[in-house]
């Protein structure tokens, strides 16, 4: 939905692309990052949004990428949007075959809907479990369920942005799940919130025997104030466990954290995946498999 103007004053800038750090190793051509958001002027957004708007437009974004090497992408729909899917149907189009997106739905968008956003480019469903996280487990279970079956028809899969206590609490059920999905920013298992390494190597079991992918996205969501190295044993266990089912993903542009650099980001994979047949898996074969097969 086009509206005249914003309405926001307050803006949230992010780095040039000049000024990001070049990647420290050789990307595999086809390289794809899997998890971005952009913000244009004249779309709505949803009232009383959780963070100001942001000054990243995808001519920007594109600039970035042309610097870091990255040829293909995937636009993710932020919450800042709510469901209204108008500005990453218009970034498909201008962008074309080399980019997907993950869309948010409501309950009754309808099949004809979902075979639109298909031919457009979107391959998966985002499931806003922050926003859901006070539901029981039974209810999320039943939601999950409802939106899986949507997903199926299309050879599409879910996406999770939801905090590490609900991956605990739905690990029992995701290890049965017989639908592809992915958890984003490398399961959000967060120590502040109780969250213990027991948690986390179950979590790593139902990456290796179910039909679960994880995104290595977001680390200084997961560091918070500690460096961005303190990360390292989670990716270096993850990519350990199963590079072909892991996807990595940008998340630009660092909402909260504008001042990231996208490219020291990028250089993280050289430490946590130093083999490049991993790193080739991660950046290369599995959106293959997710975004650009389907």
């Amino acid at each position: 939905m086009r509206i005249d103007q914003h309405s926001d004053p307050h803006v949230t800038t992010v780095l040039t692309p000049e000024t990001l750090t070049k990647p420290s190793f050789v990307l595999p051509e086809g390289s794809c990052d899997s998890h971005f958001h952009v913000f244009e002027e004249g779309y709505r957004h949803v009232p009383n949004a959780l963070y100001p708007f942001p000054q990243a437009t995808l001519d920007q974004y594109l600039s970035s990428m042309d610097v870091l090497g990255i040829e293909r992408m995937v636009l993710v729909a932020p919450t800042y949007y709510g469901n209204d899917n108008s500005l990453t149907l218009e970034v498909l189009r201008k962008v074309g075959s080399r980019c997907r997106a993950v869309i948010r739905i409501d309950d009754d968008t309808t099949d004809a809907e979902l075979d639109t956003y298909h031919e457009a480019g979107a391959r998966a469903i985002r499931l806003d479990l922050f926003a859901r996280r006070s539901w029981s487990t039974e209810d999320l279970i039943a939601y999950i369920r409802g939106m899986a079956a949507r997903t199926r028809p299309r050879g599409w899969h879910l996406q999770f942005y939801t905090p590490g206590t609900v991956v605990r609490n739905l690990l029992p059920f995701l290890a049965e799940l017989e639908d592809t999905f992915v958890i984003d920013h490398m399961g959000y298992m967060l120590e502040s919130e109780g969250l213990t390494q027991e948690d986390f190597g179950r979590l790593l079991t139902v990456l290796d025997t179910g039909y679960c992918w994880i995104k290595l996205s977001g680390p200084y969501r997961i560091a918070k104030k500690k460096p961005l190295s303190s990360v390292e044993p989670l990716g270096k266990a993850l990519v350990q466990a199963r590079p072909d089912r892991l996807i990595w993903g940008s998340d630009w542009p660092h909402l909260s954290f504008p001042e990231l650099d996208t490219g020291e980001l990028l250089n993280l994979l050289a430490d946590w995946a130093p083999d490049e047949q991993d790193r080739r898996k991660i950046l290369v074969d599995g959106p293959e498999t997710l975004f650009f097969n389907a």
